[in-house]
C-alpha cells in the first residue's frame, strides 16, 4: 500500500490535511502525481509546478513543500506539504 499525506499550512497553522492511498500496480512516480492531483481536486486547488528544489527534496526525504511560487494562480496558504508515509513493499 502506498500512502501520501498532504497538509496545507498558513502562518504556521495547519488548515487541513488529507491522506491518499493507492494500491495500484503503477510505479511510485505515477502514484505521487495521482495523489497530488487527488488532493488538488478535493481542495479545489491548482496543480503545483514541481520546481528543481521540490524534486531534490522529494528524492532525498520523500517529502516536499509547494509554496506560492509553485503555482501560476494566487493561493491563500503559505505552503502545501506532501509526505510519503507508506511505501509499497517489494
Amino acid at each position: 500500500m502506498f500512502r501520501l499525506w498532504a497538509k496545507m499550512w498558513k502562518e504556521n497553522h495547519l488548515l487541513r490535511d488529507m491522506t491518499v492511498e493507492d494500491d495500484s500496480a503503477d510505479n511510485r512516480t505515477k502514484k505521487v502525481f495521482r495523489a497530488v492531483e487527488t488532493v488538488c481536486e478535493a481542495w479545489d486547488l491548482p496543480k503545483p509546478i514541481w520546481l528543481a528544489s521540490n524534486v531534490k527534496d522529494f528524492k532525498q526525504r520523500a517529502r516536499t513543500r509547494f509554496g506560492p511560487d509553485s503555482y501560476i494562480e494566487q493561493v491563500d496558504f503559505d505552503w502545501l506539504e506532501i509526505h510519503v508515509i507508506e511505501e509499497d513493499r517489494v
